[in-house]
């Protein structure tokens, strides 16, 4: 271990790998302050099939 090097607690790692649960596109942020995890943000993200070419998507209808 490095010097000044703090070693991670269990429940830390156990929450960071909860953020990573089932986690397919997007991305885990670790907020560190005074060498201390503080924060853990995670950012989903759900990616939709692409349209096939020549697909046209339907209009909404006007009421008129």
């Amino acid at each position: 271990m490095a010097k000044n090097e703090i070693p991670l607690d269990d429940l830390l790692l156990e929450k960071i790998a909860r953020a990573l649960d089932r986690l397919e596109y997007g991305s885990i942020h670790i907020v560190v302050h005074d060498s201390q995890v503080v924060q853990i943000e995670r950012t989903e993200k759900y990616r939709l099939p692409a349209e096939k070419p020549g697909t046209k998507i339907p209009q909404a209808r006007t009421g008129k």
